[in-house]
């Protein structure tokens, strides 16, 4: 926020310099970002808040944590209103329809005001921090607001049809036309607040006011609004019409309803000192019952725990008593507490800990006492982050390399890769402009980053990224962190496009389980055809449970990406075996007799999966067979037409002696027998 020094200075009872406001504030957690001199030759600061110190958008709630924090006294603006011209509620009616998104509005009614330049000593406080002054009855409602925090408005009382003020949602495609020279009409939804009269719209519900209802220098009654809007409503309606401004900044940070009353008279009394006019008697208002203030307790022996150093109950309670928590002392020894009753401008203060660090920052955090040497205790490796790093570090080795890509994407680049019974997750924010939708895969955007690369002259990419991919299902939003895996088929001599890739896909994934599951586990890879986005995909399965899919990438998937060479991709979900990194893997001890392998080379279906050949073998339990491990496949005339020829070796080993060639040749042949009946296997060799 823009801060005038001087202006900070008229609320405290001994003035301070610049370098010391900035000094405080900065020590107050306040920090100072940068100043200046105004044309008219007054200081301004420039002051970061954070999003839940609303209370600190104006130049009292400056002062009071210059006041708090150096014992200075804070001195508030003083209203004196007097009713002179009937009553408020014979001029104006108020209806709101939305008290949650409203919860309190009102109105007040100023007559026979003389709409003026404002005076010399109200245009330089607004010049100083940046504003440009209108009119005395403008410029009044910009003072308030920068001086207490409360936006307020005023409209021209013979503008409004009806006499009466709806607070109320917009009609779907109702008309709006904003303040401002340069301003053009917007179209408003369901989803906005505004304040309407009888007929139509005059304001944007704590965004804008609007030209319709708007005061000019004819202008000589007034309705004076003060309310309170719904933060999310406010910051939705802002961000929908790209319309900001100074009120819908402070509203969005949440102005308490128990604090529009006081910021009403002070803007009353202001346009009639500066305006002339008769207040009507009385305040128009409607809305929801305002909350009770919260009471909040602090027990001084915890207070001074927390903080590691003693700190008198005296100075707790000045420090309390200077942010307005009215603080009374109960009790005395460790059962001392001292009962608050928090403002409503502090909506950050709810609890005990939040009052110990009111106390903490405002005490000084230069009074925390420091030791010389600090304890470090160090935790062990989360097993997930580890695990990860591990996993990295794998296909790092292998060529791969890493990508952080954006979560958004086209509907057409997302529905490519949904399931049939899920549906996109959209974000409604215009500035998604074209990719509104959360990937439900994160191998579409790795294809984005490969085609780019392409168009660069890159080839023979390997790409991985660590993320979540989204989707809507069974009435649930549902993110699914995931390791996304896209390769280039292998080129060179022999090489086979589809089948070297499908290969180089499944070694990478087999390397991957054999660094994160048990050396016990099973893991398997089960055709399957519900994979939409893939020619040729199977489930990765580990001890019966399906942790991902690796495959072909489609090759209209390809296309519609750009990309006209075949691709191999995985997608992991790894997590439950991340959260046990390292894997718990027991020695064994080394054979102490040699194995004996055979092997057999069965022509089959070209449709066989290979897991079938291995089924029917283990099917068997074969004595002292030990591991079926695949060697290769053959496809060409010799085998024919939709045959293909698949050769695996089979281990044999004995624990308590050397295995004869008659007893791995028995067991051999008893395999071979039952590969013919079962599967029509032809042997070849």
């Amino acid at each position: 926020m823009r801060t005038s020094v001087a202006w900070i200075n008229d609320y405290l009872d001994r003035p301070a310099d610049a370098a010391e406001q900035a000094a405080v504030l900065t020590a107050a957690g306040l920090p100072l970002d940068g100043g200046d001199t105004a044309a008219n030759g007054e200081v301004w600061q420039e002051i970061e808040t954070t999003s839940n110190r609303g209370d600190c958008l104006c130049h009292v709630g400056m002062a009071r944590e210059i006041a708090a924090a150096t014992g200075r006294t804070l001195k508030m603006p003083v209203s004196t209103l007097v009713a002179t011209a009937g009553r408020a509620a014979e001029s104006i009616r108020v209806t709101n329809h939305e008290h949650t998104m409203c919860p309190r509005y009102s109105a007040r009614v100023i007559k026979g005001v003389k709409v003026a330049a404002s005076p010399e000593w109200l245009q330089r406080r607004l010049i100083a921090i940046g504003q440009t002054p209108r009119n005395n009855v403008v410029d009044a409602t910009n003072f308030v607001l920068f001086e207490l925090g409360q936006p307020t408005h005023v409209f021209d009382l013979a503008k409004l049809a009806g006499a009466e003020i709806h607070v109320r949602r917009a009609r779907e495609g109702e008309a709006f036309l904003p303040l401002g020279s340069d301003a053009k009409a917007v179209k408003l939804t369901t989803n906005d607040l505004v304040i309407a009269d009888r007929d139509r719209a005059v304001a944007l519900a704590g965004v804008k006011g609007g030209a319709d209802a708007s005061v000019t220098e004819a202008t000589t009654d007034l309705v004076l609004e003060a309310a309170t809007f719904d933060a999310v409503a406010v910051r939705g309606a802002s961000r929908r019409h790209g319309i900001a401004s100074d009120s819908s900044y402070r509203f969005e940070r949440h102005v308490h309803a128990a604090e529009v009353d006081a910021a009403a008279d002070r803007l009353a009394a202001l346009i009639i000192e500066l305006a002339g006019g008769q207040l009507c008697e009385g305040v128009v208002a409607d809305g929801a019952p305002i909350a009770p203030p919260r009471s909040i307790t602090l027990r001084t022996a915890r207070a001074r725990k927390i903080l590691g150093f003693d700190i008198p109950t005296a100075r707790m309670t000045q420090l309390l008593a200077t942010l307005g928590f009215s603080p009374t002392v109960v009790g005395t020894g460790d059962a001392e507490t001292i009962h608050t009753i928090a403002p409503p401008r502090r909506v950050d203060v709810e609890r005990e800990i939040d009052l110990i660090e009111e106390i903490c920052r405002l005490n000084g955090l230069d009074a925390i006492p420091t030791t010389p040497t600090l304890a470090v205790r160090v935790t062990s490796p989360n097993p997930i982050e580890r695990g990860t790093r591990a996993v990295k570090d794998l296909l790092v080795s292998m060529q791969f390399i890493e990508t952080i890509t954006h979560t958004l994407v086209s509907d057409r680049a997302g529905e490519a890769f949904l399931a049939h019974d899920a549906t996109l997750l959209r974000v409604d924010d215009a500035r998604a402009g074209g990719e509104p939708a959360l990937r439900p895969s994160v191998i579409t955007s790795l294809l984005r980053v490969r085609r780019h690369n392409e168009d660069q002259g890159a080839t023979n990419l390997r790409l991985f990224e660590n993320a979540s991919a989204f989707h809507y299902a069974d009435g649930k939003h549902v993110e699914r962190p995931t390791l996304a895996l896209l390769a280039d088929a292998p080129t060179g001599v022999g090489a086979r496009d589809a089948q070297d890739a499908f290969r180089l896909m499944r070694g990478i994934v087999e390397r991957i389980l054999a660094l994160v599951a048990p050396r016990t586990s099973r893991v398997e890879f089960v055709k399957t055809d519900d994979v939409k986005w893939m020619s040729v995909a199977a489930r990765v399965m580990v001890d019966g449970h399906a942790i991902g899919v690796l495959g072909l990438v489609d090759a209209r998937v390809l296309k519609a990406h750009g990309i006209d060479r075949t691709s191999a991709a995985a997608e992991l979900e790894l997590r439950s075996l991340l959260a046990q990194f390292p894997p718990d893997n027991a020695s064994v001890e080394l054979p102490a007799f040699p194995a004996a392998d055979r092997d057999i080379s069965a022509i089959v279906a070209e449709g066989l999966a290979y897991g079938e050949i291995t089924s029917a073998i283990d099917s068997l339990q074969l004595p002292f067979l030990e591991s079926i491990n695949f060697v290769t496949t053959f496809r060409g005339k010799q085998i024919g037409d939709n045959r293909k020829s698949v050769s695996l070796r089979l281990v044999f080993r004995k624990t308590d002696g050397t295995l004869t060639s008659e007893e791995a040749d028995a067991s051999v042949s008893r395999a071979i027998a039952h590969l013919r009946t079962t599967l029509n296997a032809e042997i070849r060799g």
